[in-house]
């Protein structure tokens, strides 16, 4: 644990957001997508700020990883493919439903015992052929079964009750909402209910690039680097195949990443360096150049981003623009539309 005590929460108020990317056609902005971003240094301070990350948000499922730290500071004994699936936002794959009924089967306990809403894979192409094959919503293929079935293991394991698990006021997520102002710094704003029916917790942008960061930096064999090594091994276990979280990972040497519904995107380098934002609008197809852009600015290659430097805008299918970062946030940004 860290022991400097949390400082103040951030406050609540309508964000100051700023211009992050632009939609660009034919040498035109049709589009301009709102957020804030931050870039913290290795020492933990912001060397990049715009827009607002110091006004109180909900990082929705980009706070996952320091949910499965506060699993595992708890004796959540997991590891490996299955602890990254309990951090994950998952597509849905049979290996992502194996992998939530072999924690549940450990727990000696079954789907039946889950409270997250049911739902449909996450996965496009997953999602499409579990209906064909006349399927409908379930328990376990909702995208945060994995981090439900590691909540109702660790519960069982500390002799906590079962079935109100996602009460802000149960053990569990009590031990949550401490690891969340530990990890991040600073004292939880607010609590509401999230998607699947988890507590979720209110931080600022920069508290939530502080706590991705604390979770690479710590030492091995601590819950925060069993975590991070988890996550960046089975990157495909923390989000699906073919899904821009699990890519960015493979393609940034020692990276941890994490993504959230609404626009959000947390991502920390091994020595402290992390980047966290969140686009006003939700779009993902601002997210990730934006993540690629502040990543530029935190020091990382631009050449291993060239993937992430935005969707391209066609007319009348060939190439005449793209979304593109603002000015001064990266290489990426400098990139010339056509």
């Amino acid at each position: 644990m860290h022991s400097s005590p949390p400082a103040a929460a951030p406050p609540v108020r309508a964000p100051r957001h700023a211009p992050v990317a632009h939609l660009v056609r034919g040498g035109v902005v049709e589009g301009v997508h709102y957020g804030s971003v931050v870039v913290l240094d290795a020492d933990g301070t912001a060397g990049v700020r715009l827009g607002d990350p110091e006004a109180a948000f909900y990082p929705r499922s980009a706070l996952k990883p320091v949910q499965a730290v506060a699993m595992v500071r708890a004796g959540l004994p997991l590891d490996g493919a299955l602890l990254s699936l309990a951090a994950a936002s998952h597509s849905g794959e049979e290996r992502h439903l194996d992998g939530a009924r072999r924690i549940l089967e450990r727990a000696a306990l079954t789907e039946d015992d889950l409270r997250n809403v049911p739902d449909l894979p996450f996965g496009p192409a997953v999602r499409d052929t579990w209906v064909r094959a006349g399927r409908g919503p379930s328990r376990l293929a909702q995208n945060c079964s994995g981090k439900h079935a590691a909540m109702l293991y660790t519960a069982k394991l500390n002799g906590w009750s079962l079935d109100d698990y996602l009460d802000p006021g149960h053990p569990l997520q009590q031990t949550v909402a401490e690891t969340v102002e530990d990890l991040t710094g600073q004292r939880v704003t607010t609590v509401t209910v999230d998607g699947c029916g988890a507590p979720l917790f209110a931080v600022s942008l920069e508290g939530l690039a502080r706590a991705a960061s604390r979770i690479v930096g710590g030492a091995p064999g601590t819950p925060e680097r069993r975590v991070a090594d988890a996550m960046r091994t089975h990157a495909e276990m923390a989000s699906g195949e073919g899904r821009d979280v699990a890519a960015l990972m493979r393609a940034v040497p020692g990276l941890l990443a994490k993504d959230g519904f609404e626009g959000v995107q947390v991502a920390a380098l091994p020595d402290g360096r992390a980047v966290a934002v969140k686009i006003a609008d939700g779009a993902g197809r601002a997210r990730v150049p934006v993540t690629a852009a502040a990543l530029t600015r935190a020091g990382v290659d631009p050449s291993l981003l060239t993937a992430f430097a935005g969707e391209t805008v066609l007319g009348g299918g060939r190439p005449v623009g793209g979304v593109r970062p603002v000015a001064g946030l990266g290489a990426a940004a400098e990139a010339v539309c056509v």
